[in-house]
């Protein structure tokens, strides 16, 4: 049986069993020249976004152009006294530590500067599968799962890899005083236990001086490499002269989300009035939405949380997990058998 996603999928990240960060050892970076051939295991290989595996056969532009294969598993099948060898599977990535199948889909998985999100678990059998005809049964078909590159970079065996099955949040701060030292970021602090207490992967942040050109070019960088799905920056959005967060946003930005800043303002209003002050804007850039936040914690907090019920529907769609307005709980609306 094969599990695809009918639009990737529909059910929030946080109500999946297995939320926790799994970390592997890639044990064999495998290609082949040809299609029908079996993969040939590499020191090191070149993995080209939205492409796979530089010179494989199987890498183009389609949503299965990285295989990926857990090492326990084909150890276990070597028990049975199979002899296979790395890439008979046609595994393009052999990794230790990581039980693929039971990933969902959509997850993302990071190799250095490689990016891949899972798109497929499991595929059909050739019936003249090597294989198969010798030992009667393969894993692949089970244990197997694809995935496309969101960003490319250059792999080889023992490189560790990353697995994120939770929305990933990166927190930039904005502040003169706080980059020279001056002063104590406590908004990025305040800003981690909200997005861990909703089960947001937090994967890193940063701390720059209001600088436009500075600010820009940070917040480029986390869209470009895929280094998070949600970007927040926290300072800068007010009426001083140093304020350029919003700016700084706007220079690298593709569209606005102007409904989300829209609501902060709207319903901070009913705490304090200089809500009305705040210039924070909502945009995106490639799959990333960036959301300016306030640079005092209270008010940063309060900002976000006045958007967290629509904050990861219209990250579901901009990642592509969710393609359709489905309900929730809909488990018919997220997978569909494939036999």
């Amino acid at each position: 049986m094969i599990l695809r996603a009918k639009g990737y999928r529909t059910i929030p990240w946080h109500l999946w069993e297995d939320e926790e960060m799994q970390e592997g050892t890639i044990i064999a970076v495998c290609a082949s020249k040809g299609k029908g051939t079996a993969k040939e295991p590499m020191q090191k290989s070149v993995i080209k976004a939205d492409w796979g595996i530089e010179n494989d056969a199987h890498a183009g532009n389609w949503h299965r152009q990285i295989s990926l294969l857990s090492y326990e598993k084909v150890e276990a099948f070597r028990s049975k006294g199979a002899p296979v060898k790395d890439g008979d599977f046609g595994e393009n990535l052999l990794v230790q530590g990581i039980d693929f199948r039971n990933l969902p889909i959509g997850a993302i998985c990071k190799v250095g500067d490689v990016v891949l999100e899972i798109t497929q678990i499991g595929k059909e059998c050739h019936s003249g599968c090597d294989i198969f005809q010798k030992m009667g049964t393969c894993i692949m078909p089970k244990e197997g799962v694809f995935a496309r590159v969101l960003h490319g970079g250059t792999v080889q065996p023992a490189m560790t890899m990353q697995v994120f099955t939770k929305y990933r949040v990166f927190i930039l701060c904005a502040s003169d005083q706080g980059y020279a030292k001056k002063r104590v970021d406590e908004s990025t602090g305040a800003l981690v236990r909200l997005m861990e207490a909703h089960d947001y992967e937090v994967v890193g942040s940063s701390l720059l001086p209001d600088d436009r050109a500075m600010l820009s070019a940070k917040m480029a960088e986390v869209c470009d490499t895929y280094q998070a799905d949600l970007l927040l920056t926290t300072g800068g959005t007010g009426l001083a002269s140093r304020d350029v967060t919003p700016e700084a946003t706007l220079d690298i930005s593709e569209r606005l989300v102007p409904g989300l800043s829209e609501l902060m303002r709207m319903r901070c209003l009913t705490i304090t009035d200089r809500a009305a002050l705040s210039r924070g804007i909502c945009a995106t850039r490639r799959r990333t939405l960036i959301v300016n936040l306030p640079g005092s914690p209270r008010a940063a907090v309060e900002n976000l949380e006045a958007v967290l019920s629509p904050l990861e529907h219209g990250m579901s769609m901009l990642t592509g997990r969710m393609k359709e307005c489905a309900s929730v709980f809909g488990a018919e609306n997220t997978l569909e058998n494939i036999t």
